[in-house]
């Protein structure tokens, strides 16, 4: 059946359109038109009511929700959960995330993933192996005892997936630029993260495959005026795609309104870093024996160390909006197109049009989810 949204302001590429009205066939957008043709290829007319219709967001760097951490439960019904939490603030498409672990709960976490893509669980888009393969200088909440060289055997397990993206964040000084290079041959997406690497080491792992950093600023080496650092080289890398948590406390706005002067807004992405707290009243779980409780919206440990965030991608866009003074269509893509561009999968979804995945956000004027569509399947808030 052929439903048509209609009465809606959609997003393309330029800002919000109306008077446009979106197809939906099975789990793909089959035309976007102009309403008046709109009834002649629908079965069923909804009226989206003035509201803002854009692309669904997609995070590549989702911990937890919902009560669940994914480190705790490598299992579908873990993923599920997770999805099903954040699908509530407009996430349709996620990377599930692992916190460093041994190269067994890596296996347990990858082969989870290829059984919840295969079970059509909604909005899994494969699987973010965020260390072990770090520096310990710059591990954050990190587990230091997990960390190891990225080595033969492990680029091996990390290539494995049979089913959606595998995105690695890694410290390029813990590693070799060929070894970054047979990952990258193997399909995996790779970013920099707590790393210590300098300036030089950064650009020769860029080279060699690295695609974009994860969490820019936060657990990286700093720039100064004499030795850039990650930050430095990520900021002059055109092509790197950089991870932002905007929550106002991972980053200082200003720190991330003076990154936006110095590349393109086209190169960040939005990302949430999210704990178990997403979703939930009680804003407390336990990470690696440590009893973790949200402060002022930011998931801390006992000695003050972050660990990850209690930030949804729908508040993500209106702190972008609010907090680094962009135009609410610039960071609506950063929260849908770029993530999408970054691992390679905009040709599916990131945008409305016709032949993308039917993966949509509804959203009041405040930014605030009303409905969102996966595969064509809408859930109403």
């Amino acid at each position: 059946m052929a439903v048509a949204l209609t009465g809606g302001r959609v997003l393309n590429g330029h800002g919000f359109v109306t008077g446009q009205g979106v197809v939906l066939e099975g789990d793909r957008i089959a035309a976007v038109l102009p309403e008046t043709e709109t009834l002649a290829r629908a079965d069923q007319r909804v009226d989206l009511q003035g509201a803002i219709l854009a692309p669904g967001f997609v995070d590549v760097q989702v911990n937890g929700g919902g009560g669940v951490l994914f480190n705790d439960d490598l299992s579908v019904d873990a993923i599920a959960a997770i999805g099903a939490a954040h699908r509530k603030f407009g996430t349709t498409g996620f990377l599930p995330t692992l916190i460093s672990e041994d190269l067994g709960a890596i296996d347990r976490a990858l082969r989870a993933v290829e059984a919840a893509i295969a079970a059509g669980v909604p909005g899994v888009l494969g699987v973010h192996v965020e260390g072990p393969f770090l520096n310990a200088a710059r591990a954050g909440i990190h587990d230091k005892k997990k960390f190891r060289v990225l080595d033969e055997r492990a680029s091996a397990l990390l290539g494995s997936l049979s089913a959606g993206v595998t995105l690695v964040t890694l410290a390029p000084e813990r590693t070799e630029p060929q070894m970054i290079r047979r990952l990258a041959a193997a399909g995996v997406v790779i970013a920099a993260g707590h790393t210590d690497a300098d300036y030089d080491q950064i650009r020769a792992a860029l080279e060699a495959g690295v695609s974009g950093f994860t969490h820019l600023f936060n657990a990286m080496s700093p720039m100064t005026a004499r030795a850039p650092g990650a930050v430095g080289a990520a900021l002059e890398a055109a092509d790197g795609f950089c991870g932002v948590i905007v929550d106002g406390r991972h980053v200082h706005p200003a720190m991330l309104r003076l990154a936006l002067r110095c590349k393109p807004a086209e190169r960040f992405m939005l990302v949430t870093d999210a704990m178990p707290s997403v979703g939930l009243v009680d804003k407390s779980f336990t990470l690696q024996g440590q009893t973790i409780t949200v402060q002022d919206g930011v998931c801390v440990a006992p000695d003050g160390t972050l660990a990850g965030s209690d930030l949804d991608m729908a508040s993500a866009v209106r702190n972008t909006r609010d907090l680094l003074g962009l135009d609410l269509p610039t960071a609506l893509r950063m929260a849908s197109l770029h993530p999408a561009q970054f691992l390679g999968l905009d040709h599916e979804i990131g945008r409305i049009a016709a032949g993308q995945r039917a993966d949509l956000v509804l959203l009041d004027d405040d930014a605030r989810v009303q409905a969102t569509w996966i595969g064509g399947n809408p859930l109403w808030t």
